[in-house]
């Protein structure tokens, strides 16, 4: 990986993931190989490049839905100085646990599920996470009423006690339940797609809110990037599967290389 500006981490309790000489093929071709990549040192962090960079691969290897050809991925959850823990060994089903927590780039949804429903779904806690206890709505509600009362006030549902109607209902839906979750490190996967432009601003508010409020850490893989010169305060860019620059995100948006192998010209101004 290189670099020609400094990248200094600030020592705290902010959850980091760290990646070491991780590397992933298909068919024969490589679609991710990563020498080494620290994810967290800052509150919300954008990864981008052209359509193949491996943006996708690398954050499905990160949350163990897709295996390792070889390295580690470990996630520190309370700062570099915490106890790791080695996701590449950690059971998908355990991620949430430990407060990683992944979106879905596909829209998915629970179509049985009013938009109440899907939340209190989330914000049940494993003591519901039975058949027999799943929809004690009364006690699931009263302890997260507050929070679900917040989205749906923050959010206009057309119908929160019908279903999501529309993608970007749905895929709001998704982000709002990935929250609930209280993640230490959020990886959003083209969080804004389908969203009108007053959800999508929204949205960002609401991100940084909680990033300031809980020290939560998200990294973004977003095309749309008005969002990532807005929200992010660092960007990863990568190409060919490798990640090439580091830094904050004017300088990543006017370094010769980004423009050349993804903006073009004509998009530096923007």
């Amino acid at each position: 990986m290189a670099s020609d500006q400094p990248t200094g981490t600030s020592v705290d309790t902010r959850p980091r993931i760290h990646l070491e000489g991780v590397a992933k093929s298909f068919n024969g071709r490589t679609v991710v190989d990563v020498e080494q990549l620290t994810l967290g040192d800052h509150p919300i962090e954008g990864l981008i490049g052209p359509n193949g960079a491996g943006k996708t691969t690398l954050m499905r290897l990160i949350m163990h839905s897709a295996s390792l050809d070889r390295g580690t991925v470990t996630f520190y959850p309370n700062g570099p100085d915490s106890e790791p823990v080695t996701l590449s060994e950690t059971p998908p089903h355990r991620m949430a646990h430990l407060g990683v927590v992944k979106s879905n780039q596909v829209i998915m949804d629970f179509d049985k599920l009013t938009v109440l429903d899907s939340l209190l779904l989330a914000a049940a806690s494993t003591d519901h996470e039975r058949g027999y206890r799943l929809f004690n709505e009364d006690e699931v509600y009263g302890g997260a009423r507050n929070e679900i009362d917040w989205y749906l006030d923050r959010f206009d549902f057309e119908d929160p006690l019908g279903h999501a109607r529309s993608a970007g209902e749905k895929k709001l839906l998704d982000i709002i339940r990935c929250l609930l979750l209280r993640p230490r490190l959020l990886l959003l996967d083209e969080p804004t797609a389908g969203l009108p432009d007053e959800i999508r601003d929204r949205l960002t508010e609401v991100l940084k809110e909680k990033c300031e409020q809980t020290g939560m850490s998200v990294i973004v893989v977003e095309h749309d990037l008005s969002v990532i010169w807005t929200l992010s305060h660092f960007v990863h860019f990568m190409a060919e599967g490798s990640v090439i620059l580091q830094g904050d995100p004017e300088w990543i948006r006017q370094h010769d290389t980004v423009i050349e192998k993804y903006l073009g010209s004509e998009h530096v101004g923007d």
